[in-house]
């Protein structure tokens, strides 16, 4: 009997394979006549890379062997320049690559890309000569010119190889940190020395030839030569680590987008200076760029405090607290001091009120509230054409649900500039919020259009500033990275 029921359970068994047997074979022909009416994929945009080598000189180098290189993967293409010192490359895979010159005598140039399907980029790499170390001069007389010229021995770890068109290499975060951080770059460069850093100007020959490099770096970067320029401030710091000449090489460095490289130069700069406060907002400014955006905060909170009367380093510090993540440290009581000390200052106000802004979404404390409405209202009473404090006092009424308030304050935002994206999206929200379905469109299309026509200005203004490519010495070649292991 229990033979039996043995065999009865096992027929049962077999039975129900049989029947998923059948419905995974159903199954599978329903898949296969849905796939055959896919249609075949379109072929993929192709990605071109091309370029040129050159020496020191500016003159083509042929023959030149150029690497071309995924990073994720490691797979690697060749090529030799042409008479011209042209090359190119063409890939179907959107990703990071490295581009890299190399020819006997020569120290290597390399480049790193961030492709996507369809860029068409061009790229010019130098290759320099590779140093030769000089024998040492036992009666080499130590004068005080020489000693000046000597005083940078702590070299940086990087060479800058050649230029290449603007491809949001170096940059961190959402575009509009990165809109910020080229915002603060050409504000940095335009920065004026505060206070005497350096004591009464020195006439030697060597501080008379730096000031001969560093104007020479001017003239070039008015030319459009960013390449001479910057090794023109490199030989004056060398030559004169001066506080002008450290800050003229520093901003060169970060206006070009080679952030890292222009943190080092403002790092060793603010040590030689550190009563320079254009110095720390420099250093703030690149570090800010690199994603480091509390060292950055701590580094123009330090320049508030060298200077407190300057309205500088707040300025730069409620810029990067209005478009960090999170709220920054130190900003809050160096903001505050800034309305405190400058009350009929418009910006001062509206930093202070975008930090409490900050902090009252997290708190949700109506005091928050309150204290940035009368901050935005001391701001519009101090400069009544401020669109963005209307934006953010517009936002203050929304988050009370005070949306018909809000609506006006919007209205007076878009009067003053009605190319405000901002305040044309917040318009369009509370538009949608009281049931004005009509309007909420119109001010989206609004926005949608100054949008698109303030993009198109920051890519034309971005395609005029080239790229440095920077060599990174003494570190190792960044290797593959390996795929995670199944958990």
């Amino acid at each position: 009997m229990a033979a039996m029921s043995y065999l009865r359970i096992d027929v049962g068994t077999i039975l129900r394979f049989c029947a998923a047997a059948v419905s995974l074979l159903s199954l599978s022909a329903a898949s296969r006549s849905t796939f055959a009416q896919i249609p075949a994929a379109e072929p993929r945009p192709a990605i071109i890379v091309s370029g040129s080598v050159r020496n020191s000189t500016g003159e083509p180098v042929a023959d030149a062997l150029v690497f071309f290189e995924e990073k994720a993967t490691a797979a690697a293409l060749e090529t030799k320049t042409k008479p011209d010192g042209s090359f190119s490359f063409l890939t179907l895979r959107p990703g990071s690559y490295t581009v890299r010159a190399e020819k006997a005598g020569s120290t290597p140039a390399t480049a790193s890309l961030l492709l996507s399907l369809g860029d068409k980029k061009q790229i010019n790499l130098l290759l320099e000569p590779a140093r030769q170390v000089p024998a040492a001069s036992s009666g080499a007389s130590k004068t005080d010119s020489s000693a000046a010229a000597m005083q940078f021995d702590d070299k940086p770890n990087f060479t800058v190889a050649g230029v290449t068109d603007w491809t949001n290499v170096g940059g961190h975060g959402s575009d509009t940190k990165l809109r910020t951080s080229e915002s603060l770059a050409r504000e940095t460069r335009a920065l004026k020395p505060g206070e005497p850093t350096d004591g009464p100007a020195s006439a030697t020959d060597t501080a008379r030839a730096a000031d001969s490099h560093r104007l020479a770096g001017d003239r070039a970067e008015r030319s459009s030569d960013p390449l001479a320029a910057v090794r023109e401030y490199e030989q004056a710091v060398r030559l004169n680590p001066s506080e002008e000449n450290y800050f003229a090489w520093g901003t060169e460095l970060l206006l070009h987008r080679a952030i890292k490289p222009a943190a080092q130069v403002f790092e060793k700069g603010t040590t030689a200076h550190p009563k320079s406060a254009r110095m720390l907002a420099g250093l703030g400014a690149a570090l800010y760029a690199s994603g480091s955006y509390d060292d950055a905060a701590r580094r123009l909170c330090a320049a508030s405090d060298l200077q407190p009367a300057d309205p500088t380093a707040y300025l730069f510090l409620g810029k990067m607290e209005k478009a960090a993540p999170d709220p920054l440290p130190c900003a809050a009581e160096k903001l505050a001091r800034f309305a405190h000390d400058q009350p009929t200052n418009a910006l001062a106000n509206y930093y202070f009120a975008v930090s409490v802004w900050k902090r009252a979404q997290r708190n949700e404390n109506p005091q928050y509230l309150r204290k940035c409405e009368l901050l935005l209202q001391a701001a519009i009473a101090a400069d009544p054409k401020l669109d963005s404090a209307y934006v953010y006092l517009g936002m203050v009424y929304a988050a009370r649900a005070n949306f018909a308030q809000a609506i006006e304050t919007y209205k007076k935002a878009v009067q003053i500039n009605p190319q405000s994206t901002e305040a044309h999206y917040r318009l369009s929200q509370a538009y949608k919020r009281v049931g004005e379905e009509e309007k909420s469109e119109q001010e989206l299309q609004l926005y949608k259009q100054a949008d698109k026509t303030e993009t198109a200005a920051i890519e034309q203004q971005r395609r005029e500033i080239r790229q440095f490519l920077i060599i990174l010495k003494d570190q190792p070649q960044a290797s593959a990275p390996q795929p995670e292991k199944q958990r």
